[in-house]
């Protein structure tokens, strides 16, 4: 008897959210499938590519505000307009079918709702998940700035060819293309290493929530910094490689490490090494060791 009325009452209690989850998943779902879909299967656009990260952040994201859910509700009912603001700019792009907007609402109506029922302190004790997931939403960023990245390109360009050109290949390096054996090799926008930059700070900031290191700004700068270090090294090993493969004509080589599951298992690694990194940032500051909110 008890077991009937207590269910009852907590969907009462809790209507509010309980509608507004049902009404997010009703809007939401398709999207976050499409991501979903297009990250693990590599069928999204390759600028959607860069916030594959995702994968793992947007869970995050919903499993920190379940942990806040207590202090949410202890929270005073507060409207700010400026969750007014960004319930209509969500609404906009929502409705305007334009598949760059109707991502980016899904940001602006979840920040909406925070400062729309909670105010100010609604939008800061959820502004860590909403950072994950802003960062996580497909947009044009990536396109929008691959054109800033040819110094990048021909940077690793450069050092690929100087790698191998100490192992004894006959090598010749212009801008950012790279001839071996008759081959030639690009180092396109998408080999500059972007995407791994991008997964490497957004997984260091994670690592740095999940520790509470990020209320160390020592801790903090020195793991970014580290992870920017960690991602451009990584990938200009991944390059000469590449480089390597290509231009010996290790073509199954090339595919498997280039667009096959050994760039993953490369990624992998290169995203353990952030995590050794940040123990032994732990091992030199044990003092500002701090618990996660």
């Amino acid at each position: 008897m008890q077991n009937t009325r207590k269910l009852p009452l907590f969907i009462e209690r809790n209507l509010l959210e309980f509608l507004i989850i049902a009404l997010l998943a009703i809007l939401y779902l398709p999207v976050l499938i499409y991501w979903y879909d297009g990250w693990l299967n590599k069928s999204i656009g390759i600028e959607h590519e860069y916030f594959s990260h995702g994968i793992i952040g947007l869970p995050f994201a919903a499993y920190i505000t379940w942990l806040k859910r207590k202090k949410w509700r202890r929270l005073a009912n507060t409207f700010h307009p400026l969750g007014g603001v960004l319930l209509a700019v969500g609404a906009i792009f929502y409705l305007s079918g334009i598949s760059e907007l109707v991502n980016l609402s899904f940001p602006a109506i979840l920040a909406g709702i925070c400062l729309g029922l909670k105010g100010l302190p609604g939008f800061k004790l959820q502004s860590f998940p909403l950072l994950l997931v802003l960062l996580a939403t497909p947009n044009s960023i990536p396109y929008l700035i691959s054109p800033y990245t040819l110094p990048l390109q021909k940077f690793i360009a450069g050092v690929a060819g100087f790698v191998l050109i100490q192992f004894g290949m006959d090598i010749t390096v212009e801008e950012i293309y790279l001839t071996v054996g008759g081959r030639v090799v690009e180092v396109a926008p998408y080999c500059a290493g972007l995407k791994m930059l991008f997964t490497s700070l957004y997984i260091a900031l994670m690592l740095l929530y999940w520790t509470g290191a990020l209320a160390s700004r020592q801790k903090t700068i020195i793991l970014l910094s580290g992870s920017i270090i960690i991602s451009v090294t990584a990938n200009i090993i991944r390059n000469i490689l590449l480089t390597y493969f290509h231009g010996t004509g290790q073509s199954v080589a090339f595919e498997w490490l280039h667009e096959g599951w050994g760039g993953d298992v490369y990624s992998a690694l290169m995203l353990g090494l952030i995590v050794l990194l940040l123990n032994i940032i732990d091992r030199f500051y044990p003092q500002e060791s701090e618990s996660s909110g």
